[in-house]
Parts: C-alpha cells; structure tokens; sequence
C-alpha cells in the first residue's frame, strides 16, 4: 500500500487549485476574514459533497446539493462565508445564496451550477447579500495558488486555530496531492456540526467514484467524533479532483483503495483537530468499544457514552465515575449484558464484570487528568467494535455558547 507523506502545504498545493480570502464584514470583528473563494481551472474537474442530516437545513446546504445534481459532480468553485449561517432566513437566505453562486459564475465563466456555497456562524440571523455580492470582483480579481491559504482562516467562527492538512504520494510514477482544511468547534455531532471541510486533489477520478471514496472517508472519521452531540444545520463537506496529477483513480479497485487510506487519513486528521478544538475541551478522548454483538451495537454504546454529559464533565473533573459510562452504554439501545462488561481508562481497569474492578483511587485520578486518553469498555458479547473520538464538557463551553449570539 502506498504511503501518504505529510507536507506543509495548502489547498493550492494540488494542481489546478486557486483561493482567495477576503473581509467583508459579515463578521463583527474588523478586518478578519469571513468570505473565501476556491476555484479550479482544469476543465475536467469534479467534485462530490456531502452534508448534514438536520432537516433544518440552510440555504446553501439545500442549493449546493441541487448544483451538484444538476453539474453532475461537475463543480469548479466553491464560495464560502463565516459568521452568519444563513440558516433559518426563508425566501431571502435563499435569493442570497442564489444571487452569491449566480454572480460568482458570472465572474468566472463557468455555468452557474458549477459553484457551490457554504456559510457558517449564528442561525437564524439575516444576511445582507450586499456584503457578499460586492465583494466577490475582488475576490475573482485575487485568486491565486499562495492566497488559497488565507481561507483556512476565512471559514474559522470559535476555533482556536486553523485546521489544515496536505499528504502527498507517488503513484504509478508521478505525485499525487491532497489538501483539506476544516472548521469547527462547537454544534459538533456530524451525522453527515457548525462543521465546514474542503479538500482539493489532482488525482483523476469520476464523480460516481469521488462521491463513494468521500462517504466512506467520512464514514471513518468526521461522523466518528462529537463535541456536544449537536447537529448542525449548515454541515459540509466538499472535494474538488482537478484530475491534472494524470494519475487516475476507481472506487473498488488497488489503486482506488491506495486513494481512500489517503484521503480518510486526510479526513481523521481534520476530525481529531476539531475535537481537539472543542469549544473549552481541554482532553482529547478516544472511546473504544470491543466486543460487541454487532458494530450497530458498538457504535450505539460509543456514541452514548461520547455525547453523555455526566460522562463528559467527569472527565473535564477527573473523577473515574465508570459508573456513568456504563450508565450511557445501557441507555444506548445495544444488546449486551452488564455483567460481562470490562472498562478501562488507558490501561487502568475500573470495572470488572459490570462491577469495581477495586482500583487505586489516585492511580485512576492520574489517568483521567492526562490531556488524551482512551476509554476501552469490552463487552465480552461477540466481536464486533467501534471507535469515537470526543472530548470533555467544561465552564467554558458554557461560557461561549451563553453568548454566541450576542
């Protein structure tokens, strides 16, 4: 199997690939950045997407689907926005994100179907279209391989830092690139969170294929993590394939499976940075499940236990309280019986057979004041297992989210 090799780059690293980043002043600090450009030049670039599964979902999430049924995963730019959702804003959210891909096609002369739209920030607030539409002239005039690293920061909201990540191979011969950046730090619970990635490569491959490789690399990574078990309703995630590396790619196959370790390992770097970035998370959580009946049953009782609220602030305290772990493994909806299940803290065992395990108190204590950990809760039913990255519930995130809004 080929290895991806990490590189400093960014998303015009891969061929093809121009950005810009500019403010606009949607957001409400001055002079930061809030809407971005990414634009392709090759003619035969596609692109696959996938969003989120709230029904309330925003505009642009609802036009972005239609242009890429409508192009046939023939997309050539995507324009993306912070600091308003444009979420919840009816008819004139909608003429907004109609009127941004309309103007933004013009600019470039490329059919209107072939650009997509993404917005992130407060929902439910009214977007001035003015502010977008006027600054997109500039915003084409800019585009170039070196300024496609300012929309990393373009698309933050909360975030702490700009998420960012660009592997590189050689395949049959010549290099192949992949970049993507990612935000989000807050409403995370990507059942595909406020959660943005784009992700550029020069790899060769049909929608149909880019479109199955892109669901199960975010199978593998953003819908394996959760911040605060919230959904959002603007949640995106789009690649573009310039195919300008030649070296072409098919879904199934050797060399297709060489471009999925890729890109998943691309995805589950930008996921464990959004969990890292948990809006006041100070640890970074895996949750292993073992031994379960089936992976629903895995996944079920990890997704429990990463979205409990007792579990999470017990971490955040550092207090060993397995007694709400498998609390949340019970209420998961799983089959399995109590009284085979083994939890363990890195490698400290806390319960044995669904009871005390008898461990040292301080020894525990120690583990669960680290700043990464693994819980391992081993089911003893079968041999099924699932994995989920997550973090802990501070003051903090309360603190941010009391006046996010305001």
């Amino acid at each position: 199997m080929t290895t991806w090799e990490k590189i400093e780059g960014h998303l015009g690293t891969p061929a093809g690939f121009y950005g810009s980043a500019t403010h606009a002043g949607i957001k409400k600090v001055p002079d930061a950045l809030d809407l971005a450009l990414i634009y392709c030049e090759s003619a035969i670039t596609t692109a696959a997407g996938v969003f989120t599964t709230n029904l309330t979902a925003a505009a642009p999430v609802i036009l972005s689907r239609q242009h890429l049924k409508t192009s046939r995963g023939r997309v050539r730019a995507v324009v993306v926005n912070s600091g308003n959702a444009n979420a919840c804003t009816g008819r004139a959210g909608r003429k907004t994100a109609e009127e941004t891909t309309r103007l933004t096609a013009k600019l470039l002369g490329i059919p209107r179907e072939q650009v997509l739209i993404a917005s992130t920030g407060v929902i439910g607030a009214p977007i001035k279209d003015a502010l977008i539409t006027r600054s997109l002239p500039s915003l084409v005039a800019e585009l170039s391989r070196e300024k496609a690293a300012e929309v990393t920061r373009a698309i933050m909201t909360t975030d702490t830092f700009p998420k960012a990540c660009s592997l590189r191979a050689r395949i049959a011969g010549r290099t192949v690139h992949l970049a993507g950046i990612a935000k989000g730090a807050g409403m995370i619970h990507p059942r595909m969170a406020t959660m943005l990635s784009f992700i550029t490569t020069d790899a060769l491959i049909g929608p149909r294929d880019l479109q199955k490789m892109l669901k199960a690399a975010t199978d593998a990574s953003f819908n394996r993590i959760s911040v605060d078990g919230d959904t959002s309703t603007n949640d995106t995630v789009v690649i573009m394939a310039s195919g300008l590396s030649g070296v072409s790619f098919t879904a199934g196959t050797p060399n297709g499976r060489q471009f999925l370790a890729g890109l998943t390992e691309l995805c589950q770097s930008l996921a464990h940075m959004i969990v890292r970035d948990g809006e006041g998370a100070k640890k970074f959580v895996t949750i292993e499940v073992t031994g379960a009946h089936t992976e629903t049953d895995a996944d079920r009782i990890a997704r429990a236990i990463a979205n409990s609220p007792l579990v999470k602030t017990a971490i955040a305290g550092g207090d060993p309280n397995w007694g709400r772990i498998l609390c949340a493994a019970g209420y998961s909806g799983a089959r399995f019986d109590p009284a085979k299940v083994e939890i363990r803290i890195n490698g400290l065992a806390l319960c044995r057979r669904g009871s005390d395990a008898g461990f040292d108190e301080a020894a525990a204590q120690a583990e669960f004041d680290k700043s990464q950990m693994t819980l391992r809760v081993n089911l003893h039913q079968g041999k099924a297992q699932a994995t989920i990255w997550t973090c802990d519930l501070t003051h903090e995130y309360i603190t941010i989210n009391a006046s996010y809004r305001t």
